[in-house]
């Protein structure tokens, strides 16, 4: 009775070929659509096995006559001995690849018995049994093979003989009664000796040459003793299962959950959809779904939290598929079928029952009127509990008022009971009385006025015209026609319907603005997003930057206080070399900024400034810079309008003691003691911070003055020197720059 009630379900949503094709992905085709058990946990596998890359179950039939036959103490033949196999060489292969998670844990369960092991041993990849494991069986189908080519060589030699050629109808070797035979004119008794056994419509006759028919009966003696070994193989591995049927049952078991995985995942992928399951409330939000009997339809996207839906407005517009496709997603998520949707995005509630009622039940055999007919499917409807009901044309086979009065009451009790309803209708009596509820959902189907034609897309608040008169204009009724309806439509009505649609199109216009607003403001979010991060990078950089100098700072200051303390100057003056290394560069640091431009902003290109006259694109722009108007590239340009960043630079200061002057005079020293008295004067120096010194060296020979320039040259500090002016010595003196 379920499985009536669920084919007639399926056929009313126009499911039907949708759950035909997924059907076809399960091993066993007599496999029901619900998972028996947790759905959660049902789930949880399938989200597993869906990562998965995996080959499909081979197909399988039902264990149940076979665990029938085991449980009698029967015999089972080879093939039904195979189909246990497949399963479980199935579970194999997932047990040796090593999987994680739940789906690992469930295989490192499935324990597969030595017995049974003994038993798969006997049959090949292709299910033949492995007639190599017994000498008989090998001997047999030797000779079974060489009586096999001595018949077709027999047959062969008959063809090509002279005497029997004339006879010959055709050189085909025919299969009658699955025996070997010639083709035969009359007469060939005289030159062939055999049995007749079939004629043809010519007249012909098929003859079995009496050699082949005695290599026949050979064949046939061979066969007999073959099934008696295969009988007796077949005997001892029923009786080693009969053993085995609780680890049979077991695993047949678990081979129809494995198998309600596999089809559900190997068929989303087949046409790309969604898994999702029943959650634990009573809503339904639906993402960009498309229900699976429509081609190249537009996605609907409904949020149904209310008791009620009501869906009105145009007539063909979408509202009986709408409906259709809210039961469908509702269906297909209680069993877990895979549907076409945005999973994220949408939340389908759980229901015990999923009732219909769309269609017209009157006929012609049951002998009633189809306000009767849709009486009786409602009256079902009050014995159920947390229920999805769906009604199209609600007031369908009676007066609308009357219906509109009725199906209100109807409606309320329904509430009543916890039933989630969803209805169509064209009539606004009933739409009227339920539109100030709380507890309502309105949604309209939208008309097209320009092009006079439904766009299949839905406004919610509002209650949607029918637009009688324009289908029928559409639909090639003639104008005059339909002029003459309106004016007994009455003027009252057709206001009425201008109001109607002066809501809905007031209605569409704010929906197109929120959007607008919506878009930007979400184009304002993501551009302050992406500044906040572009900002913390900064600091990062900044703050590392920072880190590093500071670091480098204090090696400096380290090695300087380590100078200072030292008493021989050339050790003083080698630790202030090293100290002088490790002191940071003075460069100004540059954070990352990110630029944007407008028309007129001031700019720099290159050694240019000019100023923006039009932007191309997001990348490019063109500029008016000396004159002349150049296309270039957005991230060559230096905005003018910014500030500058000042330089982020590192001082330094070391507090030594002064021991030294501006002046180092070296008259009356050897060039030896010259370089040593002038290594540690210039050290002092730079200790003290002056960036220029003279030193005198006198003229006399020249040899002192030659040991100071080559002394000046090497050290790394001396940044140049020169002969000092007449007055501060000329020839006998140098200025040196630190």
């Amino acid at each position: 009775m379920q499985v009536s009630a669920t084919s007639k379900l399926i056929a009313q949503l126009d499911l039907s070929e949708h759950i035909a094709y997924f059907r076809s992905f399960f091993a066993r085709s007599e496999a029901p659509l619900h998972i028996e058990g947790d759905a959660n946990i049902h789930f949880s596998f399938i989200n597993e096995l869906d990562r998965l890359e995996f080959n499909a179950p081979p197909k399988v039939k039902s264990f149940g006559t076979i665990k029938l036959h085991l449980k009698k103490l029967g015999v089972l033949w080879f093939e039904d001995i195979y189909e246990i196999i497949k399963v479980v060489r199935y579970f194999r292969y997932f047990k040796n690849r090593e999987l994680d998670g739940k789906l690992g844990e469930w295989f490192l369960k499935i324990e597969i018995p030595q017995e049974f092991v003994e038993v798969e041993k006997h049959f090949l990849e292709d299910g033949r049994f492995n007639e190599d494991l017994d000498a008989d069986l090998a001997i047999l189908s030797a000779k079974t093979k060489e009586i096999r080519s001595n018949i077709a060589e027999t047959l062969r030699r008959q063809i090509h003989s002279a005497k029997l050629s004339p006879y010959l109808i055709d050189t085909q070797i025919h299969y009658i009664n699955e025996q070997e035979a010639l083709l035969v004119r009359g007469g060939f008794n005289h030159v062939l000796a055999g049995s007749i056994i079939g004629r043809s419509s010519g007249g012909g006759f098929y003859v079995t040459p009496q050699s082949v028919a005695k290599l026949r009966s050979t064949l046939s003696e061979i066969t007999q003793a073959r099934e008696q070994i295969f009988y007796s193989y077949a005997k001892t591995l029923s009786a080693k299962l009969t053993a085995l049927l609780p680890f049979i049952a077991f695993i047949d078991r678990e081979f129809d959950k494995l198998d309600a995985y596999q089809a559900r995942v190997l068929f989303a992928k087949s046409r790309d959809l969604s898994i999702i399951r029943s959650a634990k409330h009573s809503n339904i939000t639906l993402s960009e779904f498309v229900h699976p009997a429509l081609q190249n339809a537009k996605s609907v996207s409904v949020d149904f939290s209310k008791n009620i839906l009501m869906i009105t407005g145009v007539n063909a517009g979408g509202k009986t598929m709408l409906l259709k496709s809210l039961l469908s997603a509702a269906f297909m998520a209680k069993h877990i079928i895979p549907q076409k949707l945005n999973a994220r995005n949408s939340s389908i509630g759980s229901f015990k029952k999923l009732l219909a009622i769309i269609d017209d039940p009157q006929s012609v055999k049951n002998d009633i009127s189809t306000f009767a007919g849709r009486m009786q499917e409602f009256s079902t409807a009050f014995s159920l509990r947390d229920a999805l009901i769906g009604v199209d044309e609600i007031e369908l086979g009676t007066d609308s008022d009357e219906a509109a009065a009725l199906f209100k009451a109807m409606l309320d009790e329904l509430v009543r009971r916890d039933q989630k309803i969803i209805i169509t209708t064209h009539h606004k009596r009933l739409a009227s009385l339920m539109a100030d509820r709380d507890d309502v959902e309105l949604l309209a189907a939208i008309y097209d006025e320009e092009n006079r034609r439904p766009t299949y897309e839905f406004l919610s608040g509002i209650i949607g015209k029918s637009y009688a008169f324009e289908t029928a204009s559409r639909y090639g009724i003639p104008s005059g026609i339909v002029s003459e309806a309106r004016k007994i439509y009455g003027e009252q009505s057709e206001r009425l319907n201008a109001l109607i649609e002066r809501g809905s199109s007031l209605e569409r216009e704010l929906r197109q603005k929120i959007a607008k607003v919506d878009e930007r403001l979400e184009s304002l979010e993501k551009r302050e997003l992406s500044l906040k991060e572009q900002r913390s990078r900064d600091e990062e950089e900044l703050k590392a930057l920072r880190s590093s100098l500071l670091g480098e700072y204090n090696k400096a200051i380290a090695e300087a206080k380590t100078a200072a303390k030292l008493n021989d100057p050339k050790e003083i003056h080698k630790a202030l070399n090293i100290a002088n290394a490790l002191l940071p560069k003075k460069e100004a640091i540059k954070p990352k900024t990110t630029q944007s431009f407008a028309v007129g902003d001031p700019i720099k290109y290159r050694s240019g400034k000019g100023v923006i006259v039009a932007l191309s694109g997001k990348d490019e722009a063109f500029v008016e810079v000396g004159g002349m108007r150049l296309r270039v590239k957005l991230k060559d340009l230096v905005s003018r309008k910014q500030e500058s960043v000042k330089p982020t630079s590192v001082s330094h200061k070391v507090e030594v003691e002064k021991k030294a002057g501006l002046k180092c005079d070296l008259h009356g020293l050897r060039a030896e003691e010259a370089t040593e008295v002038l290594d540690k004067f210039l050290s002092d120096a730079l200790l003290n911070g002056w960036d220029e010194v003279i030193i005198y060296h006198g003229i006399g020979t020249g040899k002192l003055a030659y040991a100071v320039k080559e002394f000046l040259k090497l050290h790394p500090k001396v940044r140049g020197f020169s002969d000092a002016p007449p007055q501060l010595g000329g020839y006998g003196a140098k200025i040196v720059s630190l």
